[in-house]
């Protein structure tokens, strides 16, 4: 066959595109079955047990059942006025006395009457006794003619108690806690390339030679002389072509993780609403 009558359409029409291509893309599809089966099977070994009995995380932590009260004992909570007194135009001082107790204040605010409304305890200081403290209220040197007011002193008795913890266990679906693979082929290209490549090659070997040789005999009083000639002609023709073919393939696979299907999230809001938190025990009163 000469390369004039070859046609690379005719090489190119024999290749078998079905298989070629078809044959990847089914792969893919297998693929994306056997993905989807390895999602089932995780479900299945990780999430629940041969009895398709969902499998639980247990943990285990502290709930504050009662915050932390402080204590006011030995300190002055309330100053209640007893007599309200009168002739005040300026607020009295105020000092508050008790045996081993220091640092309590208060401040005295009057009635447009001129008696003492109320007294406030700015510093309840520490240390006062439940009996025995008392309270002096002195005027201001610009009244006179005053009525004294009385007031008496509440010590609080109440100590500080601790905050009471419940120590707390709370069981979790491990399914809930475990990102679930569910992988899904995004993408997937199939790139063939085709290359044909033909080269007629001619050499033509073109050879002359010629040979001469001349030959003098001289002798007294005559002589011979003799010449001899030669010639040669060689041509050589060599004709040929080359067809070098070069085929390649690709394909490329994009896979993704796949949104979580409507049924498996389903499931797992269902698994959310099982999570329950019990005491381990009953707390200390």
């Amino acid at each position: 066959m000469s390369l004039s009558k070859y046609n690379p359409g005719q090489e190119l029409a024999s290749i078998d595109f079905e298989s070629m291509i078809g044959g990847p893309l089914i792969s893919v599809v297998n693929a994306q079955a056997q993905a989807s089966m390895s999602s089932v099977d995780f479900i299945q070994k990780v999430g629940f047990t041969e009895d398709k009995e969902p499998i639980y995380v247990s943990f285990k932590y502290p709930k504050q059942v009662a915050p932390y009260r402080e204590g006011n004992e030995g300190q002055v909570i309330a100053v209640n006025v007893t007599a309200a007194g009168s002739g005040y135009t300026v607020a009295p001082t105020v000092a508050i006395s008790g045996t081993g107790g220091a640092g309590s204040t208060g401040t005295a605010y009057l009635t447009p009457s001129g008696g003492i409304d109320r007294i406030e305890v700015d510093n309840p200081g520490s240390g006062y006794p439940s009996t025995g403290t008392t309270i002096a209220i002195t005027p201001n040197a610009a009244d006179t003619g005053v009525t004294t007011a009385t007031a008496t002193v509440a010590v609080g008795a109440e100590e500080a108690k601790a905050a009471q913890f419940q120590e707390m266990r709370i069981e979790v679906p491990i399914l809930t806690m475990l990102p679930i693979p569910f992988i899904r082929i995004d993408e997937t290209t199939v790139d063939f390339n085709a290359k044909i490549n033909s080269v007629e090659s001619r050499n033509v070997e073109t050879e002359f030679g010629i040979k001469g040789d001349l030959t003098v005999k001289q002798r007294w009083p005559g002589g011979s002389a003799k010449l001899s000639v030669s010639a040669s002609y060689k041509r050589k023709s060599q004709q040929g072509f080359n067809i070098e073919k070069t085929y390649s393939m690709a394909v490329h696979v994009r896979a993704v993780q796949d949104e979580m299907p409507a049924g498996m999230e389903k499931l797992l809001g269902i698994l959310e609403n099982a999570i329950v938190s019990t005491p381990t025990a009953i707390p200390a009163a």
